[in-house]
């Protein structure tokens, strides 16, 4: 059956007509909604034409509502509101100021770097909700994979076929001693003082864990750790209990800065950056973006270079 749907209520009218019983002249409707007043006038009267009775009367200057005007208005002041609203959040989203966003990072950039990020980010956006997670790098790849998160931020990954990888930095891995440890003074720490002073591994299922055996083998170094942890984290924290060296990235080792551990350069030199994953042919959403500004800001604070 066709629905004849030409004498349906124009929102715009209804919203002109809304501004006229607020104001109770069109001078005031048409400053209020940034148009001429001629064109209110006309607007009422289009209105006025659509539903078959008179909505104004005009007494002293001034446009008083009729009965049937006032029932009418109190029927859609409450939609007025709301569209008042929606405006408002619409323009939040195109400011990128409000909505929800879900982001996860693995430890090394979770722990230190993301939650500057999101103190900056979130410091004037009061309308926006996180969804944030820490969690092993295969974890943050198949939630972007899949769209779960709209951002991954990882260490160490120059490509995945699952996501686009974006570099935003270059880094290098460290060794951390404690304070009194008889490499807290040198230009640099090897895998050959690893092997004299026994130093704490990283998985090798893991990115960084691979990187750091290959080095060894480059150097030509048996790699013997007395210990193998999977993060980061637990190596510094291991190091500062006395078990032997840890070699982290750079943002472990500012984070366990407070914990009396020193920081030395690791030769041969295992690059590493920080990365940004999202969703291949996706574009990032407004609020997305502004997190990724933030996020490369927070990240140059505490980059040497």
């Amino acid at each position: 059956m066709k629905v004849n749907r030409k004498n349906d209520l124009s929102l715009r009218l209804l919203e002109i007509f809304g501004a006229v019983m607020l104001h109770q002249t069109t001078v005031d409707a048409a400053y209020e909604l940034g148009i001429s007043q001629p064109a209110v006038s006309l607007a009422l009267k289009q209105l006025e034409s659509q539903i078959g009775f008179s909505l104004f009367e005009r007494r002293s200057q001034r446009l008083q509502p009729t009965e049937e005007a006032r029932s009418l208005f109190a029927q859609i002041e409450p939609i007025l509101l709301q569209l008042r609203s929606v405006e408002s959040h619409v323009g939040d989203l195109r400011k990128g100021t409000a909505g929800k966003l879900r982001i996860m990072a693995t430890p090394p950039l979770g722990h230190s770097v993301v939650p500057r990020a999101l103190r900056r980010f979130l410091a004037d956006r009061p309308r926006v909700t996180i969804q944030y997670d820490v969690r092993r790098m295969e974890n943050v790849i198949q939630e972007v994979e899949i769209g779960s998160a709209e951002l991954g931020i990882v260490l160490a990954l120059d490509s995945h076929p699952a996501v686009e990888v974006r570099r935003l930095n270059f880094d290098a891995m460290v060794a951390l001693v404690p304070a009194g440890h008889p490499l807290a003074g040198a230009e640099a720490v090897t895998p050959q003082d690893c092997l004299e002073h026994d130093h704490i591994g990283l998985d090798q299922a893991s990115r960084l864990g691979m990187l750091l055996r290959n080095a060894f083998d480059a150097a030509g170094v048996p790699y013997l750790p007395r210990v193998v942890v999977r993060y980061c984290h637990t190596s510094a924290v291991l190091a500062n209990a006395g078990m032997g060296i840890a070699i982290v990235d750079r943002h472990t080792a500012d984070f366990m800065g407070d914990q009396g551990l020193v920081a030395r350069p690791f030769l041969p030199r295992i690059e590493i950056g920080a990365c940004l994953l999202i969703r291949r042919d996706v574009p990032l959403s407004r609020l997305a973006a502004g997190f990724v500004e933030a996020f490369e800001a927070a990240l140059h604070e505490g980059d040497p270079r």
